[in-house]
């Protein structure tokens, strides 16, 4: 896996390009000279954090022959305040979904993502604790 970051501006907007050839945009806050083109990069890691357990989650939920109607997910980050770095030190990801499914499953599902398939919580473990919930309508 590679990606390429290109410097979009004079000051911190960037794009990342991986593999997969889709760009991404990054950029400061505006109270460090940032134009708010993009997101943050600490946001990057929630996000792929998130895309990383959904798209587990509805892969073991398609071979359990559930029917997902809407998925979304939220996920909270909290930093280590006043550290330099800061890490995120506490995680916590709302798993919300639609359709014909069985709650048993559902929870199930999150289980084997968090505790086995996915790889940006194993990244996210040592220095995070990561919990979750989740609502099926």
């Amino acid at each position: 896996m590679q990606i390429e970051l290109v410097r979009v501006d004079d000051a911190f907007h960037f794009e990342a390009i991986g593999t997969s050839g889709v760009k991404q945009h990054i950029d400061g806050a505006t109270d460090i000279g940032g134009h708010n083109a993009g997101a943050r990069p600490m946001e990057m890691l929630l996000m792929g954090l998130a895309g990383c357990t959904a798209i587990d989650v509805i892969l073991i939920l398609q071979k359990q022959k559930q029917v997902i109607e809407d998925f979304r997910l939220k996920v909270d980050g909290l930093r280590e305040k006043g550290a330099t770095p800061a890490p995120f030190k506490k995680i916590h990801i709302t798993y919300l979904l639609k359709g014909q499914l069985d709650s048993d499953k559902v929870k199930r599902a999150i289980d084997l993502s968090m505790d086995k398939y996915c790889s940006a919580t194993a990244q996210f473990r040592p220095s995070a604790d990561i919990t979750y919930s989740f609502e099926v309508a």
